[in-house]
């Protein structure tokens, strides 16, 4: 505890770390306030039947948004629609050869690719506010005030087109001038802001059961606890490629002939396969109003079917091989390593290192696909032994690996403005690691 105490008077005595946490959180604060502010027009207190909001695919959104979207905030969209963009961008630039010179081009190709970005994003944003608005009339109908139905078609998309824009705004400041990613940190603390009432929710649940209520909500929250540290083992874990680099000689100077180690990340593609395996089960739900069609929809919707959990863990092992594809080079790796001199011990410069790289890269993959899978399908087991749907959130999914992604990678970018300053670090032994890959930065 004294420890403890002694490493938050390191932080607080930095001036710079002081100021990017106080600028962090005033940003925070204000998004926070932002997603209580409803849009004009609306009786929020007709709002109930937005509650259908809570599963589904629009569920993800509420959760991304931090419950504006059942509130009918002016920023109901939230970030999502940035996220889109951004997605959608990272895989122009991996599969399209223009976009790769533009990105090749160093800061202002990288200048370039964010401004299409945001253009992209006021597109994707006007779209799904139209979708929004048509969804709003179609449950709230008592709720939009007629004296404003005329302006509700014309006004609506326009301030939550602005709210999407304000929110990416607050992240991109909190990126320059707070501490951590900022698109990642305004997610995050969407998804925390319901944490409260779902564990008040589980308590009361449990204490209806009776006195061994109590002792099954304990357990939750020790298994809960286990899933988390597992998930911290399953995020840092990287395999060490050993890499020599050759002498060099400069004047009288010497260069290289150090051993250093190439990391792996046992789960490089993040949570990318979770939110596009997600995407790809919403579908069948489209055609849940058709009869031959209901028994399909009612499988892929609901996470506590046996057949929904398979399909669902297939779907993330092949996405998490399809997008560590999509974003790990080995050719673009060993081509670096032979530039600066650099070869792994017994293994030929060139092609032979770049196929070594990849062997080794699906070896880890495997593995770290299917713990990602299991994550996946975690929140549907918790379902299943009567955990309330809320909480159940929490034991798994996108939810929980976001939050500790994040934390992570928080508590690391602090860890190194104490080791700058030759504080100690955060932990008596051991490194907290981020997230290294850049894709992963970009979008949580």
């Amino acid at each position: 505890m004294k420890k403890f105490i002694q490493t938050l008077r390191n932080i607080w005595s930095i001036e710079d770390l002081r100021s990017k946490i106080l600028v962090t959180l005033s940003l925070i604060f204000v998004y926070r306030i932002g997603t209580f502010i409803v849009l004009p027009g609306i009786d929020a207190n007709k709002l109930s039947a937005l509650s259908g909001a809570k599963t589904g695919a629009l569920g993800l959104i509420d959760a991304f948004s931090g419950g504006a979207f059942s509130q009918a905030s002016i920023l109901a969209l939230g970030i999502m629609p940035y996220i889109s963009a951004s997605i959608f961008m990272q895989l122009m630039t991996i599969l399209v050869p223009q976009m790769q010179k533009v990105q090749k081009e160093g800061e202002s190709g990288q200048k370039k690719i964010n401004q299409w970005t945001r253009y992209l994003t006021v597109i994707v944003t006007f779209v799904q506010a139209y979708a929004y608005v048509t969804y709003l009339k179609s449950l709230g109908k008592d709720a939009v005030l007629d004296s404003f139905s005329t302006y509700f078609w014309l006004t609506t998309p326009i301030l939550l087109t602005a709210g999407t824009l304000f929110v990416m705004w607050l992240g991109e400041k909190i990126t320059d001038k707070g501490l951590g990613n900022g698109t990642s940190l305004i997610i995050m603390i969407g998804i925390l802001a319901r944490f409260p009432r779902s564990i008040q929710q589980e308590w009361d649940a449990k204490l209806a059961i009776g006195s061994g209520g109590i002792l099954i909500f304990v357990i939750e929250v020790a298994i809960m606890v286990a899933i988390i540290m597992g998930l911290i083992v399953l995020i840092q874990g990287v395999r060490k490629v050993p890499v020599n680099y050759a002498k060099q000689i400069i004047g009288n100077r010497q260069f290289g002939g150090a051993r250093q180690f190439l990391p792996l990340k046992v789960n490089a593609a993040g949570v990318m396969p979770i939110i596009f395996a997600q995407a790809i089960m919403f579908l069948p739900t489209i055609f849940a109003n058709f009869d031959s069609t209901k028994g399909i929809a009612r499988i892929f919707s609901d996470p506590r079917d046996v057949v929904h959990m398979i399909f669902y863990g297939v779907v993330v092992i092949g996405f998490t091989f399809l997008y560590t594809a999509l974003i790990f080079n080995p050719k673009q790796i060993a081509d670096d390593l032979k530039r600066n001199n650099g070869f792994i011990p017994g293994v030929k410069p060139g092609q032979p290192t770049a196929d070594y790289i990849g062997s080794v890269m699906d070896k880890i993959t495997l593995p770290g696909a299917f713990l990602l899978g299991i994550v996946g399908i975690l929140p549907g087991f918790a379902q299943r032994l009567n955990v309330t749907q809320g909480f159940a959130s929490f034991f798994g999914g996108t939810s929980l690996l976001i939050m500790v992604a994040v934390i992570l990678d928080s508590l690391q970018q602090i860890e190194t403005q104490l080791l700058m300053r030759q504080y100690d670090g955060l932990m008596k032994s051991g490194r907290i690691q981020g997230r290294q890959s850049s894709v992963s930065n970009a979008v949580i």
